[in-house]
C-alpha cells in the first residue's frame, strides 16, 4: 500500500507538462473554442446585415492583411520583450475588438466598414500574438520531451477547432451571431488572464539588442542560412495557398453541384479536423528519427482532397480522403515544431516563427482571389487537378534539399543560448533535465 506521504508527492501529470506548458495549453484551448466559433458568427453577422459573399470576403481579407503586414514586426517584438506580455497585450486587443463587434451586432446594424475595421484590429493582435506564442511554447518544454509535448498541444488545439466550429454554428442558429462574438471576447479575456500567470520572474532580462531593424535583419539571416527552413516555408507558401483555394472556393461549389450541399461539405471538413486529432495522437507515440523526411513524405496526401473534388468522388470516399489528409499533415506539423525547437536558438524563435508564418499565409489571399478567374479560364476540374499537382510538385522539390532528408532528431536542442541571450520566458529546468 502506498503511504499518504508518497501519494502527496506523486506528480499530477507528465514530467514534461510543467506550469507554463499547462497554462499555455489551457489558454490555447479556450481561445481556439471561441475564435473558431467567432469565424462562423462573423460571416453570418455580415450576411444578416444584407451582405453578400463578396462582403464576407472583404471582412475576411481585412483580418488577413494586417496579419501579413505586421507578422515580422510581431516576431521581432516578441524576441525583444517578455513574450507573455506580448501575448497578454494581444489578447486584450482581441478581446476589445470582439466585444465592440458583438456590441454593434447586438445593438444595431453595423456598417461594413465597421466590421472590416474591427476584423483588422483582430488580425493585428494575431500578428503579434502568433510568433510570441510559438516561441513561448517551444521554450516551455525540454528537448527530450518536445515531440510528445507538441503533439499533445496540437491535439488539444485541433480538438478545440472542431468543437469551436461546431459549437459556434449551433450557437449562431440558437442565439444569434452577436452573442457568439461576445463569448469569443470573454474567451480572450480568460485566456489573457491565464497567460498573465506564466512563470517568468526568475529569468534575467534579455540583453539589449541593436534596434528593431537589426532584430529583423538578424532573424532573416537565421532564416535564410538554413536551406531546410526556407525550403519548407516556400513549399507551404504554395501548398497552403492552393489548399485554401480548394477548400474555400471550389469545395463548396462541388458540394452544391455533386455532394448534396453545405451539410456534406461541413462534415468533410470535420473529417479533416478529426484526422488532425488522430495524427497528433499518433505523434505522442511515434518519434521518427529523420524528422523532416518523415514529415515531408506525409505532406503528399494533402493533394488528395483536391483530386477527390476534381473527380468528384462519392461523399463517403471524400470523408475518408479528408481524414487521411488531416492525419498525415499533422504528422508534419509536430515534426516541424520539433525541428524548430531543437535547431533554432531560443532567443530567435519568435523572429524565425514570424518568417515561417509570413511565408505560410502571404499567398493565401492571392490564391483565393485568383480561384474564380482560374475556374473561368481552365474549368473547375482542371483547376482542382492543378491544385493537387502543385502540392505534389513543391513537396517533391523540397525533398531535393539534403538537410530535409538528413536532419535527425536529437534529445537536446542545438543552441538554447547562454546567459547573455537567456529567454525572458523559459521555464526553470527541473532536476536533471535542465
Amino acid at each position: 500500500m502506498t503511504s499518504p506521504t508518497a501519494s502527496s508527492h506523486r506528480p499530477r501529470g507528465p514530467v514534461w507538462a510543467g506550469r507554463n506548458y499547462s497554462l499555455l495549453t489551457a489558454a490555447a484551448v479556450v481561445t481556439g473554442l471561441g475564435s473558431h466559433g467567432a469565424l462562423v458568427a462573423a460571416a453570418f453577422a455580415v450576411i444578416e446585415t444584407g451582405g453578400d459573399g463578396g462582403d464576407v470576403g472583404l471582412v475576411a481579407a481585412a483580418r488577413t492583411l494586417p496579419l501579413v503586414l505586421f507578422l515580422l514586426i510581431g516576431g521581432a517584438v516578441a524576441d525583444r520583450l517578455p513574450r507573455h506580455r506580448v501575448m497578454v497585450a494581444a489578447n486584450v486587443l482581441n478581446c476589445l475588438s470582439q466585444a465592440a463587434f458583438a456590441a454593434l451586432v447586438l445593438t444595431g446594424e453595423p456598417r461594413l466598414w465597421h466590421m472590416m475595421l474591427l476584423a483588422a484590429l483582430g488580425g493585428t493582435g494575431q500578428a503579434f500574438f502568433g510568433p510570441a506564442a510559438e516561441g513561448m511554447l517551444m521554450s516551455s518544454v525540454e528537448g527530450e520531451h518536445a515531440g510528445r509535448a507538441f503533439a499533445v498541444f496540437r491535439m488539444a488545439m485541433q480538438g478545440a477547432v472542431l468543437g469551436g466550429a461546431a459549437l459556434g454554428g449551433a450557437m449562431v442558429a440558437a442565439i444569434g451571431p452577436g452573442w457568439v462574438l461576445a463569448a469569443d471576447a470573454a474567451a480572450f479575456a480568460l485566456a489573457g488572464a491565464l497567460r498573465a500567470f506564466l512563470d517568468v520572474g526568475h529569468i534575467p532580462p534579455r540583453a539589449p539588442g541593436g534596434g528593431l531593424i537589426a532584430d529583423l535583419r538578424d532573424g532573416w539571416q537565421e532564416f535564410a542560412s538554413r536551406p531546410w527552413l526556407w525550403g519548407i516555408v516556400v513549399q507551404f507558401s504554395v501548398a497552403n495557398a492552393v489548399v485554401a483555394a480548394a477548400d474555400a472556393v471550389y469545395g463548396p461549389l462541388v458540394a452544391r453541384d455533386h455532394l448534396g450541399g453545405a451539410g456534406p461539405w461541413g462534415l468533410a471538413l470535420g473529417a479533416f479536423g478529426a484526422g488532425t486529432v488522430a495524427g497528433a495522437l499518433l505523434m505522442t507515440r511515434w518519434k521518427p528519427r529523420r524528422l523532416l523526411l518523415a514529415g515531408t513524405l506525409c505532406v503528399f496526401p494533402l493533394a488528395l482532397p483536391s483530386a477527390a473534388l476534381a473527380v468528384p468522388v462519392p461523399v463517403g470516399v471524400l470523408f475518408g480522403v479528408m481524414f487521411v489528409a488531416g492525419a498525415t499533415v499533422e504528422v508534419f506539423g509536430v515534426s516541424w515544431m520539433t525541428a524548430l525547437h531543437q535547431e533554432i536558438p531560443e532567443h530567435k524563435l519568435s523572429r524565425v516563427s514570424a518568417y515561417d508564418w509570413f511565408g505560410s499565409v502571404a499567398l493565401v489571399p492571392l490564391a483565393t482571389a485568383a480561384a474564380g478567374p482560374a475556374e473561368e479560364v481552365f474549368g473547375r476540374t482542371t483547376a482542382l487537378w492543378g491544385c493537387a499537382g502543385l502540392v505534389v510538385l513543391v513537396t517533391a522539390a523540397v525533398l531535393c534539399v539534403p538537410d530535409v532528408r538528413d536532419l535527425r532528431r536529437r534529445t537536446t536542442p542545438v543552441a538554447r543560448g547562454g546567459a547573455e541571450c537567456a529567454s525572458a520566458d523559459a521555464e526553470r529546468p527541473v532536476g536533471g533535465l535542465g
